[in-house]
C-alpha cells in the first residue's frame, strides 16, 4: 500500500488553506489574517517545560509583535481541551524569568488528526510520528510563505531573533534593500547589486551619494532604526 506523501511547502508558495478549531474559536487561515504577517508555529505538545517556556514568553511579547502588524497562531496535535487547561495552568501557576499570571491570547489549534501539522511537514517521522516539531512559518500580508524555521523537540527557539527575522523581511520588502549577517535594525544593510557597467563604475569610484562599496557587487548605506521602525510599527 503507497504512503500518501504531501509536498512541504515552500519559501514563496501561497501558505496552505485549512480551517480549525481553537482556543480562541474557528478560524480559516490564512484568509482571516490578509493584510497581517503571521507567525504560525508549531509545538510537540500541551504540558511540557520547553513549550511552556515557549508560550509565556511569546504570549509576553504578544503586543511587540502586534505592533509590527504581526499575528502569532500556535498549533499542537493536542486536543482543546488540552489546550485549554494547559494555558489555563500557565496562568494559574508557572512562573518563570520573571514572567507570571501569562495569559495566553493568540490562537492555539486543535489538531489530533495531524491534518494540518503534516500539510506544513511539521510532522518528521525521524524525530517523531506523534509530534510536531517546532517548526516556524513566517507568512507576508499576502498569504505568501517567506521564512521556515525548524528546530527539534530538544531545542527552544530563541524569540528575539523572530522578532529580528520578522523585522528583517519588512525592512527589505519596504526598502528594497537586503540584510548582512548578523543584521539588527539600525546597521548598514545591503542596496542591490548594480544594474549595469556603468552605475557599478560609479559605485566603486565613490561617486555615488550615500553607498559605500566593498567591490562593485557588495555595497551598503546607513538605514537608520528610527526610519525603519516609523515606516514598520504601528504607534
Amino acid at each position: 500500500m503507497e504512503e500518501n506523501v504531501i509536498a512541504m511547502p515552500r519559501i514563496g508558495d501561497k501558505a496552505p488553506e485549512f480551517k480549525a478549531v481553537t482556543t480562541q474559536g474557528k478560524i480559516n487561515f490564512p484568509g482571516d489574517y490578509k493584510g497581517s504577517w503571521v507567525i504560525f508555529f508549531s509545538h510537540p505538545a500541551d504540558f511540557t517545560p520547553v513549550c511552556t517556556s515557549e508560550f509565556m514568553t511569546f504570549a509576553t511579547l504578544e503586543e511587540k509583535f502586534e505592533r509590527a502588524n504581526c499575528k502569532l497562531v500556535g498549533l499542537s496535535v493536542d486536543g482543546l481541551y488540552s489546550h485549554i487547561a494547559w494555558l489555563r495552568t500557565i496562568k494559574e501557576k508557572i512562573e518563570f524569568k520573571g514572567m507570571k499570571n501569562v495569559e495566553v491570547k493568540f490562537p492555539l489549534i486543535e489538531d489530533i488528526t495531524m491534518e494540518i501539522s503534516k500539510k506544513y511537514g511539521m510532522i518528521q517521522p525521524g524525530e517523531s510520528s506523534t509530534k510536531a516539531v517546532r517548526a516556524v512559518f513566517f507568512i507576508d500580508p499576502k498569504g505568501i510563505i517567506r521564512t521556515i524555521i525548524y528546530y527539534p523537540l530538544s531545542l527552544g527557539r530563541n524569540f528575539e531573533e523572530l522578532y529580528r527575522v520578522l523585522i528583517a523581511l519588512q525592512t527589505a520588502d519596504e526598502f528594497e534593500v537586503a540584510t548582512p549577517a548578523d543584521w539588527q535594525p539600525g546597521d548598514e544593510v545591503i542596496v542591490p547589486p548594480a544594474g549595469s557597467c556603468g552605475v557599478a563604475k560609479e559605485r566603486v569610484e565613490g561617486n555615488e551619494k550615500d553607498i559605500k562599496c566593498y567591490d562593485w557587487f557588495f555595497c551598503t548605506k546607513k538605514l537608520d532604526k528610527e526610519t525603519i521602525f516609523k515606516k514598520i510599527l504601528k504607534n
